[in-house]
């Protein structure tokens, strides 16, 4: 897993990409339940110095789901049908952050104010797709990019 500061270092083209779709935005987090059944919630991700953060209420769904198995999928929301603003997807899995320090950095680049009791998760990337479309057709950017073997 990586961190987005490794992915700002490593690719900063789809770095800035996916905080131009995702930052302070709505977006749509996949998470599995504990009956490995698949579940969508919308979410505004948050980043900024280096990490990517969700807060949580700790008693939805969502919050069960990141703190039993971790794993996640994060989508962009999209402006139109056609795909014209392109399309960012993160996959990996969550911490739970408790931190003092940490969980202040978050608040103070978010663009909200979240509650008190909300649960602060920062995203570790198990891989990150930026897509957008060029004349009708789809050019996507991955990281990390497959082997070649």
């Amino acid at each position: 897993m990586h961190s987005w500061r490794e992915l700002e270092a490593a690719a900063p083209e789809i770095a800035a990409f996916g905080s131009q779709r995702l930052d302070g935005k709505l977006a749509y987090l996949a998470t599995v339940r504990e009956d490995a059944k698949p579940r969508l919630h919308p979410v505004t991700p948050i980043i900024g110095a280096g990490h990517c953060f969700l807060f949580v209420e700790p008693s939805t769904p969502k919050a069960q789901d990141l703190l039993s198995s971790g794993w996640y999928s994060l989508h962009c929301a999209m402006n139109d049908s056609s795909g014209s603003s392109g399309e960012f997807i993160l996959n990996g899995r969550v911490q739970a952050v408790t931190d003092g320090a940490l969980r202040a950095l978050a608040e103070s680049i978010s663009s909200y104010r979240p509650a008190a009791r909300t649960v602060l998760f920062e995203l570790s990337i198990h891989e990150a797709h930026a897509i957008d479309y060029r004349f009708g057709r789809a050019h996507r950017r991955r990281w990390p990019a497959r082997d070649a073997s």
